[in-house]
């Protein structure tokens, strides 16, 4: 994800911050100083930090749950509105998929439970309508957000782990597809209703989510869909074969040039036996002409070279698996390794459409 950094490495997966999320320690900070004082920005700040860590607790409960079945976890992102898991896929079984889905709020039930059996923390469940994170002690605030963050997942809306339950629950009855239809426009529904919500009291980071789960379910909706028909289809038919490539050699001016007169986002650079050295994109080569690079650098000092390479034959839906990994394409090479096309998540995009998905 753009805009975030990484913290490090932690059970197998890369755990990153996102920038705004300090915006939201310093707004945090700001307000509490306004109210309270240097005590209550140095207290809410504390919190902030210990409620995301349980945050990263949770999305960890996710990605460790998954392992068990072969799908790794390249890497968390702390976000300002919380933590983002990115799985290579999700389980398509569905007692595979609940028991992820439900592996996050059963870490938060659990932390939950330290806190008021293991510290005697004295959270209410009934005060989970009207948290208050101004009174009570720290223990017993943290113990209720917990809480708090087990139920409002459990909401039966896509893309809520809820929402996963619900669709793994209707694919017992229908296709994947249709169930993952049904549970994405539950999660609009409730993205509808958290914005109206947040409009009509004020509260920006209700619009904020309501946001994000708009645009989440949507986005589940649309790569299931194009999962769906991908699996009929290989990497042959979904690859670009007329396009510009460069050599190690070019300079980024001549790529510059490349940039202008084609329509091309990426170029790959491929070596004199025709065989991939890697790939320019058009974000590496803007970073490249802004800076202090001189024009004349070989095109080899910025391009991408850890690109995924397949066989014509191979599974269009294992290219999805590899650009939702990062890649900024996949390259398809014959059996003597020679680049013969590639795919973009564009072009595969384009394919749904032309398909009727």
């Amino acid at each position: 994800m753009t805009w975030s950094f990484s913290l490090g490495r932690l059970f197998g997966s890369e755990l990153r911050v996102h920038v705004t999320f300090f915006l939201l320690l310093a707004w945090v900070g700001f307000a509490a100083y306004s109210a309270q004082g240097w005590a209550g920005a140095l207290h809410n700040i504390l919190f902030v930090l210990a409620l995301f860590a349980c945050v990263i607790a949770h999305e960890f409960g996710h990605a460790l749950t998954a392992r068990r079945y072969g799908i790794h976890t390249p890497d968390i992102t702390l976000l300002p509105i919380g933590g983002m898991a990115r799985l290579e896929r999700m389980p398509e079984n569905p007692g595979q998929e609940i028991a992820v889905a439900l592996a996050g709020p059963a870490v938060n039930v659990a932390i939950w439970a330290v806190l008021v059996v293991g510290f005697g923390a004295r959270a209410d469940p009934d005060s989970l309508s009207v948290i208050d994170l101004t009174g009570g002690s720290f223990l017993a605030q943290l113990a209720l957000v917990n809480l708090f963050l087990a139920v409002f997942n459990l909401i039966p809306a896509f893309p809520m782990d809820g929402g996963r339950v619900f669709r793994a629950l209707l694919s017992l009855w229908m296709d994947r597809v249709s169930a993952t239809r049904v549970a994405a426009t539950a999660g609009q529904i409730v993205a509808f209703l958290f914005g109206f919500w947040g409009l009509s009291s004020g509260n920006p980071v209700l619009v904020l989510i309501a946001l994000f789960v708009f645009i989440a379910a949507n986005a589940e909706n649309q790569d299931v869909s194009m999962r769906s028909v991908a699996r009929r289809l290989v990497a042959r038919d979904a690859m670009i074969t007329h396009f510009e490539s460069l050599t190690p050699d070019d300079s980024i001016d001549v790529a510059a040039s490349e940039l202008i007169r084609t329509t091309q986002h990426e170029f790959p650079v491929l070596r004199p036996d025709g065989t991939l050295a890697g790939f320019v994109t058009r974000t590496a080569l803007f970073a490249a002409l802004a800076g202090d690079e001189p024009r004349s650098r070989p095109v080899s000092g910025i391009m991408d070279d850890e690109i995924p390479q397949m066989t014509l034959g191979a599974g269009l839906e294992t290219v999805l698996d590899a650009l939702h990994g990062g890649a900024p394409a996949v390259a398809v090479c014959d059996r003597g390794g020679r680049m013969v096309g590639y795919v973009t998540r564009e072009n595969v995009g384009e394919l749904m459409v032309v398909k009727g998905r």
